[in-house]
């Protein structure tokens, strides 16, 4: 019986070639960073709205029309999310947003002086060169002219980034039009000694990205499970919400989850100003959750998701940030698991002696049917 590409062992010149070749993509796509990101949003769209067109492809309706409602639904889900969150008052009804936020940061800062200050009765050494003093100067410098010496470059990043996200809803529509006539088009250019397994090849890549999402979707429940527990342990507000939003920011790794490490000690030290041991709790369950997440959650989900051993999982999450920094970090096991199923079946096709042969068989034949009527 053949044996799916995933079923089969490859051995450690494929999976040399395997890792070779994902950090190779990694370095280029580091390179094309306003193209990898849409087109990674709009495979993480694709799978999302996959299931829907599916569904409405098998009552009847046509690809195209299927792609058109699911895509127009979507876009209205998203306008009425957008309407909400910019309309909706969500701060209680004596003060704004604006207030709201103004409090916690100074919750925050207010944790981080008294930090230096305990720091300094501690070790005589950095009160001598006036620790608290210079870090107080240094946040309030920072604070104070964030938005004249910092607004103008995030608006201008943000400026610049937007039409190249905005072509991730395009891709994603085409993605679910064309998507089954690309997997057509590829397959015809392959020798029919090798159609089989060219089948079986891309019903693999498709399965190993729907595998990744559903994992990374498993991570984000369990991170925000997990999260919230310690943090309504240990007294925190609102711990489900900001278990949410630190599992969601996680998704960028280690700028994700420092804004997210951020956020949590501001909630916990505004909730309790005259007792910092609950701020203190708060980065400790931050921490030994992302200690969790890294050993633990990651490979039992995503590194089980793309069937891949947890030892290479932990290994391919640094070795792609050492070559392409934060991009490296969350494009390493998609295009791990990619790669590992492309690498595999050619490693099978090539030394499978018997679709070589057939191969061989029909070159020989079409070179004697094109030169029949020359002798």
């Amino acid at each position: 019986m053949n044996l799916l590409p995933s079923q089969q062992r490859a051995g450690p010149v494929v999976w040399s070639g395997i890792i070779v070749a994902t950090c190779v993509l990694l370095f280029l796509l580091q390179r094309m960073l306003f193209l990898a990101i849409p087109f990674l949003l709009g495979i993480v769209l694709y799978y999302i709205l996959q299931p829907p067109m599916q569904r409405l492809v098998r009552v009847g309706v046509t690809p195209n029309t299927a792609a058109l409602t699911v895509g127009f639904a979507f876009f209205v889900l998203v306008a009425l999310a957008v309407f909400i969150a910019v309309f909706w008052n969500w701060a209680p009804s004596e003060s704004s947003w604006q207030a709201v936020l103004g409090t916690y940061m100074t919750g925050g800062l207010d944790f981080v002086r008294h930090t230096m200050q305990s720091l300094e009765q501690q070790f005589p050494i950095l009160k001598q060169v006036k620790l608290a003093r210079t870090v107080n100067i240094r946040v309030t410098a920072f604070t104070g002219g964030f938005v004249q010496k910092h607004l103008t470059g995030i608006l201008v990043t943000v400026a610049a980034w937007l039409p190249s996200l905005l072509l991730a809803p395009f891709l994603t529509f085409f993605f679910l039009r064309d998507g089954l006539r690309f997997k057509k088009f590829l397959a015809r250019a392959v020798p029919n000694a090798f159609f089989e397994k060219t089948l079986c090849l891309l019903h693999e890549v498709d399965q190993t990205a729907h595998r990744y999402f559903q994992g990374l979707l498993k991570l984000t429940v369990i991170d925000t499970a997990v999260l919230a527990f310690g943090l309504w342990a240990i007294g925190v507000s609102s711990p489900l919400v900001l278990g949410l939003i630190a599992a969601l920011l996680a998704w960028v790794p280690y700028v994700g989850s420092i804004v997210g490490c951020v956020l949590v000690v501001m909630v916990a030290s505004t909730d309790a100003p005259s007792d910092p041991a609950v701020a203190y709790l708060a980065i400790g369950v931050f921490i030994l959750v992302r200690l969790l997440d890294d050993f633990v959650f990651m490979p039992m989900t995503l590194g089980r998701s793309l069937h891949i051993h947890p030892l290479i999982t932990v290994l391919m999450i640094f070795i792609g940030g050492m070559v392409a920094g934060v991009a490296g970090l969350m494009l390493v096991l998609p295009l791990l698991g990619v790669v590992m199923v492309i690498g595999e079946t050619l490693g099978r096709l090539s030394t499978d002696p018997r679709l070589r042969a057939r191969h061989r068989n029909a070159m020989a034949l079409r070179t004697r049917q094109a030169s029949i009527d020359l002798t």
